[in-house]
């Protein structure tokens, strides 16, 4: 019987030490994986791809969260976003800057003081770029403002130049005789542009002297006014020498140099008129 129980022991240790490897396996990835992992992690942190060293980063943090070397990965990782942020801020990108520095800082959100220097110089910078902002503003209005005096003055002194001119011309053209404007002459009774126009005597039939020397005071001064020749036509002989009597004083009265040509026909038949024929240049 102790013979047996004696054998049995050892079996009984080697069955309880498999077993606890088996849990401590199944609680771990295999360290293969891990040292490949680790391996990635330090190309990309020497090759400066931070973005995809911060991914394995975070896979690593959860598959061996009680790694002791992932606390120096982590620091090293925002040292390297750090020096970025700080060459992004040499170049004069704020924002890529500041994206740098946001990802410092939460890789460690313990240690503030790691990124301090930097947020300093790029509130620095901020505000510098701010006030040239401001600055190229106020130069910017500066001279649109005196772009805008400049062309002021330029129209006030074409305005002055203009009153001059208007001023010294102005003596000549009141000393200048103003120009005659010849009216064109005026008909009473015929139309200047026909050659003969005819002028009616119904009131020598009638005797009516009265309305015969108002119609020969219009046909005089068209006759005066346009050189006409007149032919007098009425019926009986008699009448001729009392018409052209009546009409040559009248021509006379107004123009005592004109000499009008004045004939006569009999016609019997025909209401008496005056045929007048202006004289064509």
């Amino acid at each position: 019987m102790k013979s047996f129980a004696f054998r049995g022991l050892p079996l009984f240790l080697v069955l309880l030490l498999a077993g606890c490897q088996s849990s401590q396996q199944h609680s771990l990835p295999p360290v293969d994986d891990l040292v490949v992992a680790f391996r990635q992690l330090d190309l990309s942190l020497a090759e400066e791809r931070l973005d995809d060293a911060r991914s394995q980063l975070s896979t690593l943090q959860q598959r061996a969260s009680r790694d002791t070397r992932l606390e120096q990965y982590q620091r090293q990782l925002a040292e390297a976003y750090m020096e970025q942020g700080r060459e992004a801020l040499q170049q004069g990108d704020l924002d890529r800057a500041a994206q740098a520095l946001g990802h410092a800082r939460s890789l460690m959100p313990q240690a503030p003081a790691l990124s301090h220097d930097l947020n300093q110089a790029i509130d620095s910078a901020r505000t510098a770029r701010q006030t040239a902002a401001e600055q190229q503003a106020r130069d910017a209005a500066a001279k649109l403002d005196a772009e805008r005096q400049e062309q002021l003055r330029q129209q006030r002194l074409a305005s002055e130049r203009q009153a001059a001119a208007k001023a010294a011309t102005a003596p000549v053209a009141a000393s200048q005789p103003a120009p005659v404007v010849e009216s064109e002459p005026t008909a009473r009774l015929i139309d200047p542009n026909a050659i003969t126009s005819s002028v009616a005597m119904p009131m020598l039939d009638n005797q009516d002297n009265e309305n015969l020397r108002r119609l020969l005071d219009s046909v005089a001064a068209d006759v005066v006014t346009f050189r006409c020749a007149v032919r007098i036509e009425v019926r009986e002989a008699k009448d001729y020498p009392w018409v052209a009597a009546l009409l040559s004083a009248r021509i006379k009265k107004l123009d005592p140099s004109f000499r009008p040509q004045l004939s006569q026909k009999i016609a019997p038949q025909q209401v008496p008129r005056l045929l007048l024929s202006p004289k064509r240049n």
